[in-house]
């Protein structure tokens, strides 16, 4: 009985240490979690860029963990990341997950791969088992991930009948307007985008600049595998790209080509603008000097071709081209004494030839007498001043601020004061008349202008025509050469400081669908300088 008892015992023992050990190998074998809960993990913190919590999912995340994914975004410019499981395999204490993962590129594109995450056991967790082959299949410790931009050809910029107009083959006026391909700076690429490289050819200047993205088009971006010296391992894939889109202006090289050889004759610095007076669309813009446009930002005194908007205010106000009205040689208002080029003096004349004489004795005091500083400004503004101009490359709008006093008032009215305007400005002017709606200038059509056409008063258009058509017959540009139905308005505008003040020649003017403005800086008198300059480039025409 003792014996059967220590058997029994022993028995009981024996059956509680096998318990013991088996309870012991369930604790140390068991492992928290699975594989999938793991990946999952892993990729959506991947998906958020959460670094730290994706490191808590590495069994040994290493140095070179942190920089492997920060170089998705420094070297292939990398947005944003989506990444999908897909499934898993597992097999005892390993497994293989399977994702997708779509890397978004700052530049718009999208390179989708399919990879895959090893995971294994560690302190009975499952843990990814990092390596950088965990972001692409084919990455290694010796390869890294490189993006290569491969640029379409540039789009072309042309005239108005398609012919391109940015192969240098137009002459310096041109190139002034399309500007240049240059090689990107660094600040030039941080600011057009991630497309941008330093090195990339880029658009520098006129039109080139400002439609760099348009003619550039949208490079095709090669995702590769680079070793050592940044060579080429292997294509894994690439992001296609996008032709440029052409840029069409309203340029008639024709037009461009005659006003390009007119001022290339002239000796002092000069400028023309045509424009078409029933669209606004700028046919020819040239300077026969380099550098600085002057015929789109020329800052020049207008003189008396501002008449043509004083008078558009006069006749709005009733004042007919036949009523009699005096051109003394000299008259004084607002304690401004004011007199008549070459001190002239013509008595008692009609309007129109007030207007074709170019009297400033009658000008001054009408404006003062019948317009007054608001209704002056009013028909400045109503023919382009203080417009905004949407060109597609800089231009300078006209300037007419209101007068502040009766003296101001009388030498604004005169186009002298603290008025300034371009060629292209006073070329619109001359295109009001010519058309009886003042358009905003557009060299590129497909831009939103951002002032809005305006329509001269019925009763000033019909007059007006024949004032211009006056001064050429028998006024200040009688002696030009002007052709037959030319129509315009000479200006002689005084700059500088002291008594003895030179002067810039002016003359603007219309002649059928076609109007322009001339400027001879420091030229002297606008019907003995700048009108005959008008008049052989209107005969080059034909």
């Amino acid at each position: 009985m003792p014996r059967g008892h220590t058997i029994a015992i022993t028995s009981v023992v024996t059956v509680l240490a096998v318990g013991a050990v088996a309870g012991g190998a369930y604790y140390v074998l068991h492992t928290r979690g699975t594989p999938r809960e793991t990946a999952q993990t892993f990729l959506q913190a991947w998906q958020r860029g959460d670094l730290t919590a994706m490191r808590g999912e590495v069994a040994a995340p290493g140095p070179a963990f942190t920089p492997a994914y920060q170089a998705l975004a420094k070297n292939l410019g990398v947005r944003s990341t989506t990444v999908t499981l897909t499934g898993v395999r597992e097999a005892d204490d390993s497994a293989v997950a399977a994702f997708k993962a779509v890397q978004h590129f700052r530049t718009g594109g999208q390179w989708s791969y399919d990879g895959s995450l090893r995971l294994k056991v560690e302190d009975r967790r499952w843990k990814v088992d990092w390596s950088p082959a965990a972001i692409h299949p084919d990455l290694t410790d010796s390869t890294k991930l490189a993006l290569k931009t491969v640029w379409p050809a540039r789009a072309a910029i042309t005239d108005a009948r398609g012919e391109r107009i940015d192969d240098g083959d137009d002459g310096g006026s041109v190139q002034q307007l399309v500007g240049y391909l240059d090689k990107a700076t660094a600040k030039d690429a941080s600011q057009l985008g991630a497309a941008y490289k330093t090195g990339d050819s880029v658009g520098r200047g006129g039109l080139q600049a400002t439609f760099e993205k348009r003619l550039a088009g949208v490079p095709t971006t090669e995702i590769e595998l680079a070793g050592a010296g940044g060579k080429r391992v292997k294509l894994l894939g690439s992001v296609p790209g996008k032709e440029g889109e052409p840029l069409r202006t309203t340029l008639d090289t024709g037009v461009q080509k005659a006003a390009a050889d007119t001022v290339s004759k002239v000796s002092k610095t000069t400028s023309l603008v045509a424009v078409r007076p029933s669209t606004g669309e700028i046919l020819a813009v040239v300077n026969n000097q380099g550098g600085f446009n002057r015929a789109l930002d020329g800052r020049y005194p207008p003189g008396s071709t501002f008449k043509t908007v004083t008078a558009i205010g006069l006749l709005a106000e009733g004042v007919s081209a036949g009523e009699q009205v005096t051109c003394p040689q000299y008259v004084t208002v607002g304690g401004l004494q004011i007199r008549n080029s070459e001190h002239e003096q013509f008595g008692a004349l009609s309007f129109s030839d007030a207007f074709a004489e170019s009297c400033n004795t009658t000008f001054a005091p009408l404006a003062a007498q019948r317009l007054g500083a608001d209704k002056l400004l009013a028909a400045a503004e109503m023919v382009g001043f203080n417009q905004p101009l949407n060109i597609g490359l800089h231009a300078t709008k006209a300037s007419v601020p209101k007068a502040g006093s009766e003296a101001e008032l009388a030498a604004e009215a005169f186009g002298q004061g603290r008025i300034t305007a371009s060629p292209l400005v006073m070329a619109t002017v001359a295109a009001a008349a010519a058309d009886g709606t003042w358009r905003p200038p557009t060299l590129v059509t497909s831009l939103q202008q951002r002032a809005k056409p305006r329509k001269l008063p019925e009763n000033v258009v019909g007059p007006l025509r024949s004032m211009m058509a006056a001064v050429v017959t028998k006024g200040t540009a009688r002696s030009a050469g002007l052709p037959a139905g030319t129509s315009g308005k000479t200006g002689t505008a005084e700059y500088g400081s002291g008594s003895d003040l030179d002067t810039h020649a002016w003359f603007i003017g219309f002649r059928g669908d076609l109007a322009f403005a001339v400027v001879v800086e420091g030229g002297g008198g606008g019907g003995a300088v700048a009108a005959p300059v008008a008049a052989r480039f209107l005969r080059a025409l034909g």
